[in-house]
């Protein structure tokens, strides 16, 4: 007999229905559907990804053995999956973009005063891209190289929190810095980019919306030096300089001035210049600023590791899309629920916990306070007693 509710159903607590059903009737999602709806179809994608299902038919089978308790997680009826998979490669890919983006403001105004390792009042971003390699028979749309096939996830994130808040999915071949395109610079912001996004065409659309950058040079600039700014050698700088650009295009280009700061970090051996169009913050915050830029790549990496992109249910753009856009709003649930309920777990960890759970009857703060008793119990266990009587 049930009793209680199950933790996948107290896990979409979290989730704004309301919001999600007005995305749905934006693009008319459940435009003449009986049964399966776009809610179902959410449930279905947000299941294989807490649980790491590897295929279509892996998602039908565990679904069938669940049935009793399906229902109770809001599923209202059998999940086949030729029917999940003509709704992967039929159904708006926009729908579960647009939610996402509405889970994305939800996380981004509790972890607003988070703390990322560099003093800052204004919002600090990282911007990078990560591909995901793609058979190129199965995938004839995403071409990258001759034999190959591959889709970019292009993605800014929010250094506080490490929250997803614009995410771009492109074939292979569309280069980097094509991206920042696509971006909506906010005012007084700052972004963080690797040097494959050095375009000063491009760069200098930053001074015009009022945001700052801090990009990492490259080796054959061509530069004058116009001022010299004291340093401490011994935080790692090397120097911090305002400078022109001189080659007959980028002066055009990116026609004032710039500030370069060069930095050693002692721990690698490695020499770093950047570039920046910020010239009030002091040279340090600037390169410990670049340093941030790495929790992109954790991104990245938790992203590929924990969740399921890396090989995906269908075959179409539309399919893709729409599973990335649900596996980032998995991420982005995962990291509320952690926020709202103070969880002392990662954000791995309380996946790791979920999988294993999700159809228990366990209250979900118990669920994860019990872990943390049994690490508890297992580290006092551990400990030799000075008197045992």
């Amino acid at each position: 007999m049930h009793t209680g509710r199950i933790l996948f159903a107290q896990l979409l607590d979290f989730v704004p229905r309301h919001e999600f059903n007005r995305c749905v009737r934006r693009y008319r999602g459940n435009h003449r559907t009986r049964r399966f709806s776009c809610w179902d179809q959410f449930l279905s994608m947000a299941f294989a990804q807490l649980t790491g299902r590897e295929s279509l038919r892996d998602i039908e089978t565990c679904l069938r053995a669940l049935h009793p308790k399906l229902y109770h997680a809001g599923i209202r009826g059998r999940v086949p999956h030729s029917t999940l998979a003509d709704a992967n490669e039929t159904r708006d890919w926009r729908i579960y973009a647009d939610f996402a983006q509405v889970l994305i403001g939800v996380a981004r105004t509790l972890y607003a005063h988070e703390e990322f390792g560099v003093h800052l009042d204004q919002t600090a971003y990282a911007f990078d891209s990560t591909t995901i390699d793609l058979c190129l028979t199965l995938f004839p749309w995403a071409r990258f190289r001759r034999h190959k096939g591959a889709v970019k996830l292009h993605t800014l994130i929010d250094l506080r929190g490490s929250i997803p808040c614009f995410v771009c999915v492109t074939h292979g071949k569309i280069h980097d810095v094509i991206a920042l395109d696509y971006l909506l610079l906010e005012p007084g912001s700052f972004y963080i980019m690797d040097r494959g996004y050095i375009d000063f065409a491009r760069l200098y659309r930053f001074n015009e919306a009022l945001a700052f950058f801090v990009i990492r040079a490259k080796r054959n600039l061509d530069y004058q030096r116009r001022t010299c700014r004291p340093i401490d050698k011994s935080t790692g700088l090397r120097a911090d300089q305002t400078i022109v650009l001189c080659g007959p295009k980028t002066s055009q280009q990116y026609p004032i001035p710039l500030r370069r700061i060069t930095y050693f970090d002692a721990e690698t051996q490695k020499r770093f210049v950047f570039l920046t169009n910020n010239f009030a913050l002091p040279a340090l915050a600037i390169a410990q600023l670049y340093k941030c830029r790495w929790q992109v790549e954790l991104f990245f990496k938790w992203l590929k590791q924990h969740l399921h992109i890396k090989a995906f249910y269908g075959t179409s753009e539309n399919a893709v899309k729409t599973q990335v856009w649900i596996a980032i709003s998995i991420y982005v649930l995962v990291a509320i629920v952690k926020k709202r309920m103070n969880l002392g777990q990662s954000l791995n960890e309380i996946l790791q916990i979920l999988s294993i759970t999700l159809f228990e009857n366990t209250p979900i703060l118990q669920a994860f306070s019990l872990i943390d008793q049994q690490d508890q119990e297992a580290t006092m266990s551990n400990q030799l007693e000075l008197f045992n009587f």
